[in-house]
């Protein structure tokens, strides 16, 4: 293994100091990674359960706060702002710090906004910011209720990346913000996806969860039932998903456009975009459905236009009067991001370690938090009121010795000294009293000092049971939090939820765009060079149809337009196309593969149009085989199915069950015939052994009735029956007996 000479530097980065270790490079490599990815979650990537934020937001927020950037102050540049994160607590690009800024300002990306920006901060089209030279910001009301109580010793502090500073390690938080706003990240082997939701919401379910400790989820959802998204939309998943989602920490979203039909007068119609799902750039969807046009591939769409300004207003406009809007947006709701899904992974920083949560334990950890801030700040004030009072009983104690404490104070060498023996005074109060102006002197003066004392004395008996009160401490939490939701009432901008539920009614889409095709019979012709066309009608005079030079007719079908045509190739794969999607009549047609994934080195064996109830028999070269219903033929992508697995060999012969016996021959000529219900159905594998050989293999297979008895086609056209085929009859697997005589020499069952 190979041996590397390291300076260790203890861990700490520095490199000053440090001595040289032999280690394997791998150990090197992978303890220096692990510390590189435990870094990358927990100072990155993956939000505090508590309050919500990453580093770099809790950053710049307790930077604008230190700048005194209130929302009831004014706006400053947000180079200030990103000078200051920068240079005192976060030392990385100034770009990634703006980026940050920028998308807590964006009323688009951030349910409730925790920046109020001034200037151009982006737009719903991915239009970027403005440069933040160009910029300004402050604080929102939200912003506030998370840094209260920082200076009151709410949280734990550290030493910044220089050691000439301080940060929190976490806010107050006095709402929950991880639910309100959610989250996202990538870390190193793991990632976080929070949606976000409506934040009087998430109160009104953490004060339920306080007042009813056992409530479940189920409990919660009838408070918060989903979430919220910035730019609304409609919400379709399921409430089983969505209970699932925060149950587990893990799941996603459905959540479409919102939209509504708008009349035009004698029939027309047209759909009008209101909302957009969350995450998607309105130009990139415009995009995508001009594309969708430009291509065919939307047939019930004919135009699409933008015609939003300060709201969304996206134009859809129908090929036809005669589409049913629902059929219309369901297509569209396929092909676009008029749908999408929010990933839910609540992979979150519980004091430090990473670890998935659900609903139920983000509520309880946010909870616990608020009650060790609301405990921490009345410690705190408990303290300073412990020292004021310490100085107003000296100073009541001065007011009752007025005249003594004037005299020690002209006539004694060390007044303090003398104070403190005589009046039993600590060093605090006689330095209060000696400092104290002689206006202080007053009656009115002493009468609020005595007002002062009553006042404190009340909020220090109350502190003192509140920290000495479980139960008092929650009450306090229920409290604060109320007094929070007004900051987010239905009153407010940010208040009102903007998502709605719906369920996703599904529409036969393909029904309904096979209800527009025009019915027209069609022969399909498809050559051994997989070149393939559609003749208008039927009866074609097929010796007359010509094809390329070295190719030659390989199979016909005759159908309708909106019939689906079934192609099977040689590697056991199932293709699909509509019959009104094929190439018309004149020429040679086009090459299959044009419309269709067929692997170049595979053929088509046979073309049919898929019946309802019908079945077909499948076999490979080999002689192994099954039954499979039609349904399970159809394919939905240009890929198609793989329905028969051939190994090395190929699809040799696809026969429609049509009769209770099965007739196979090889390619040594020999003939069996077997009951049908010999083989089994299945929708995808290898299959049974339908004939064993000693060489070749498969030649044909057919399906006939036993009351019938067996007939052939011979190369003349002609049926031709033998009476004594019941010498041919036998299990399957066997190897059967040679054909009789004036059966077909290609070996096949129609010449």
């Amino acid at each position: 293994m190979a041996k590397s000479s390291v300076i260790d530097d203890g861990g700490n980065g520095r490199g000053a100091g440090g001595h040289i270790v032999d280690e394997s490079m791998s150990d090197a490599l992978s303890r220096r990674y692990l510390a590189y990815a435990m870094s990358t979650i927990t100072a990155r990537a993956l939000p505090d359960v508590r309050d919500g934020l990453k580093p770099v937001h809790r950053r710049v927020l307790y930077s604008m706060r230190s700048l005194n950037l209130s929302p009831d102050g004014s706006f400053r540049k947000c180079a200030t702002v990103v000078g200051e994160v920068i240079g005192k607590y976060h030392p990385h690009g100034d770009q990634s710090i703006y980026d940050a800024l920028v998308r807590l300002a964006q009323d688009f990306n951030t349910r409730h906004p925790l920046v109020d920006g001034q200037g151009n901060f982006g737009n719903i089209d991915g239009d970027s910011a403005a440069a933040f030279r160009y910029t300004e910001a402050r604080l929102t009301p939200a912003a506030m209720l998370l840094l209260e109580g920082l200076d009151e010793d709410a949280v734990d502090f550290r030493e910044t990346y220089d050691g000439q500073n301080r940060e929190p390690v976490v806010l107050a938080a006095g709402f929950p913000n991880l639910l309100a706003n959610g989250a996202s990240g990538i870390a190193v082997g793991m990632a976080c996806s929070v949606p976000p939701h409506n934040a009087a919401e998430c109160i009104d379910a953490a004060v339920y969860l306080l007042d009813h400790p056992k409530a479940t989820v189920d409990d919660l959802m009838g408070i918060m039932p989903g979430p919220d998204f910035p730019t609304g939309g409609v919400i379709v998943e399921s409430k089983e998903s969505l209970r699932e989602a925060y149950v587990t920490g893990r799941g996603g979203i459905r959540i479409r456009a919102r939209w509504h039909k708008e009349d035009l007068g004698r029939g027309m119609w047209r759909i009008i975009v209101t909302e957009i799902p969350y995450q998607v750039q309105k130009s990139k969807l415009m995009e995508r459905l001009a594309e969708l046009i430009e291509t065919k591939k939307a047939p019930l769409l004919d135009d699409a236009m933008d015609e939003s300004a300060e709201d969304v207003r996206i134009v859809l406009t129908p090929k036809s009067r005669t589409v049913e809007p629902e059929v219309l947006m369901q297509t569209l709701f396929r092909q676009c991001e008029l749908e999408t899904r929010f990933p839910v992974n609540m992979n979150l920083l519980d004091h430090g370690v990473p670890r998935v949560m659900g609903l139920r334990e983000i509520l309880k950890a946010y909870l616990d938090h608020r009650r060790e801030v609301i405990t921490r700040r009345a410690k705190h004030r408990l303290e300073k009121i412990e020292r004021r009072l310490e100085i107003l009983d000296g100073f009541l104690k001065a007011y009752l010795n007025i005249d003594e404490v004037i005299r020690i104070i002209r006539y004694e060498d060390d007044p303090k000294v003398v104070m403190m023996k005589k009046f039993r005074l600590s060093e605090i109060q006689v330095e209060a009293i000696l400092n104290m102006r002689l206006r202080a002197l007053r009656k009115l003066e002493e009468i609020e000092i005595k007002g002062e004392h009553k006042q404190l004395s009340q909020e220090r008996d109350e502190i003192v049971a509140l920290l000495g009160s479980t139960g008092r401490q929650w009450t306090e939490v229920k409290r604060q939090l109320k007094a929070a939701r007004e900051v987010f009432g239905e009153k407010t901008k940010i208040g009102p939820r903007r998502s709605k539920f719906d369920e996703a009614v599904e529409i036969d889409t393909d029904a309904a765009l096979e209800a527009l095709i025009v019915k027209e019979p069609v022969t399909v012709v498809l050559s051994k060079m997989g070149w393939i066309r559609a003749l208008k009608g039927h009866n074609q005079k097929l010796d007359q149809v010509k094809f390329k030079e070295g190719d030659e007719l390989l199979s016909t079908l005759e159908c309708q337009t909106t019939d689906k045509v079934v192609l099977m190739a040689s590697g056991g794969r199932a293709f699909t196309i509509g019959a009104d999607k094929l190439p018309g009549g004149r020429g040679h047609g086009e090459p299959i593969r044009l419309q269709l994934d067929v692997p170049e080195s595979e053929t088509i064996v046979e073309m049919f149009v898929p019946e309802g109830e019908a079945k077909r028999i499948l076999a490979s070269s080999k002689g192994y085989g099954f039954i499979v219903p039609d349904s399970e033929l159809v394919s939905a992508t240009r890929k198609g199915k793989i329905i028969l697995n051939v190994g090395k060999e190929k699809l040799a012969a696809v026969a429609r069950v049509d009769g209770d016996m099965i007739a196979v021959i090889g390619k040594n000529r020999k003939l069996l015939f077997f009951k049908t219900d010999e083989l089994p159905e299945m929708s995808r594998g290898k299959g049974v052994k339908l004939q064993a050989y000693k060489d070749g293999g498969l030649a044909d297979m057919k399906t006939f009735n036993k009351a019938d008895g067996f007939s052939w086609t011979d190369s003349g056209g002609r049926q031709m029956q033998h009476s004594d085929w019941k010498d041919w009859v036998g299990k399957r697997a066997q190897a059967g007996r040679i054909a009789p005589k004036g059966f077909n020499r290609n070996g096949r069952f129609a010449g």
